[in-house]
């Protein structure tokens, strides 16, 4: 039985405690903040309801007072800790030098590559980034990214595990600024924020062409898949034949100027008086109906 080490309990932590722990395997959470941990068994009982799951789920995740008492017998380690350089490389030398010599060391990390907090470490063979969307009980990709000194039979075992609990691991084969998520959302962002800015189409009008075109087809198959089906002879029919007038969208598209406070603003005039916490809700229930119905389906091939 894999035993798994939850560090940071935070919206992730706690979040990533629910997709072990109802795989079956036991879960030991730590946070440097008590008062996380004291509310860490209500957390997880919402959004176990929230899902639809089992509530004797909750049964698998047990608080740990220490850092020390949450690695005792951990296989992996799954880090939530802030996005700064400093804290993770001071947290992972703690998390090296306190866990097994076998124990995975991973991090959730969005945005710090595994070498920035690894590199130097004597266990930098077993750490790499396992970087999830929030949420992950409800979101199952999951990006493994390793460092030049990640072992590849870390990797393996990371693989391995992320099927066995459900999730759908994406593996990198080396470390890269922003990853593979990241570094599309930010594309697309660019240029939604630059036609909402310009005003070529409104916030409500860019959200639906996502939300009723694109994405219809991106619940279900990837953008490269997509341009698969979307000519008779297939990519290289729709490289001929749309080819040049997409590389010319993109030659005009926009770049990091998009990212202003001006469109912020417009973006968020287009929400006015909204409850983030009670949107947040909203969305992660909508996601856990849309889950459920993904994983019943049985039709699509991988």
């Amino acid at each position: 039985m894999t035993t798994i080490a939850i560090i940071g309990a935070g919206l992730i932590g706690r979040s990533w405690a629910l997709v072990f722990a109802r795989a079956g395997l036991p879960v030991q959470v730590w946070d440097a903040n008590p008062t996380v941990l004291d509310r860490l068994a209500d957390d997880i009982g919402a959004m176990i309801r929230d899902a639809g799951g089992d509530a004797g789920i909750a049964a698998l995740v047990t608080p740990c007072a220490t850092l020390a008492k949450a690695l005792d017998g951990a296989d992996w380690v799954q880090e939530n800790g802030p996005e700064d350089a400093a804290i993770k490389r001071a947290l992972f030398a703690d998390l090296d030098r306190l866990a097994a010599p076998g124990t995975i060391l991973a991090s959730s990390s969005s945005a710090l590559m595994p070498s920035v907090w690894s590199e130097g470490l004597a266990g930098a063979a077993r750490c790499l980034v396992a970087h999830p969307v929030n949420p992950p009980h409800l979101v199952p990709i999951v990006e493994l990214c390793p460092s030049a000194q990640t072992a590849p039979e870390v990797m393996d075992r990371a693989e391995a595990l992320f099927r066995q609990v459900g999730q759908v691991p994406a593996r990198l084969t080396r470390e890269i600024d922003g990853f593979v998520l990241n570094r599309l959302q930010a594309v697309l962002l660019a240029e939604s924020l630059s036609l909402v800015e310009r005003g070529v189409i409104d916030v409500q009008g860019l959200d639906d062409t996502i939300r009723h075109g694109l994405g219809r087809r991106w619940a279900f198959m990837g953008p490269l898949e997509t341009i698969l089906l979307n000519a008779p002879g297939g990519v290289p029919d729709y490289v001929r034949r749309y080819g040049p007038m997409l590389a010319r969208l993109t030659d005009d598209a926009a770049r990091g100027e998009a990212f202003t406070e001006a469109a912020g603003q417009v973006v968020a005039d287009a929400f006015p008086d909204t409850e983030i916490r009670a949107r947040q809700d909203w969305r992660d229930r909508e996601l856990a109906a849309l889950d459920r119905h993904l994983r019943s389906r049985s039709e699509r091939k991988d």
